[in-house]
């Protein structure tokens, strides 16, 4: 059964677009609200992603691409 709209807490997720150094693109990466912020600021993400890969490439058969950069979905660029 689908659930109600408005029915996820707020906040619960970061999303991130994740960049490939063969300049593939992955966008809306979920990654846990918990593990961000202070002084490691959004660089836990890149561990939470590579390892979500790492999982995703041994059920595919297929080798985990490098990661180039993450960027945070909505955050302005300065």
């Amino acid at each position: 059964m689908a659930k109600k709209p408005g029915t996820n807490p707020k906040g619960e997720f970061a999303f991130f677009n994740v960049f490939y150094e063969d300049d593939t693109q992955r966008s809306n990466r979920r990654v846990p609200s918990e593990l961000l912020g202070g002084l490691d600021g959004d660089e836990p993400a890149r561990g939470f992603i590579m390892e979500q890969d790492r999982e995703i490439a041994e059920k595919s058969g297929r080798p985990a691409l490098e990661i180039k950069r993450i960027e945070r979905v909505g955050v302005k660029k300065k």
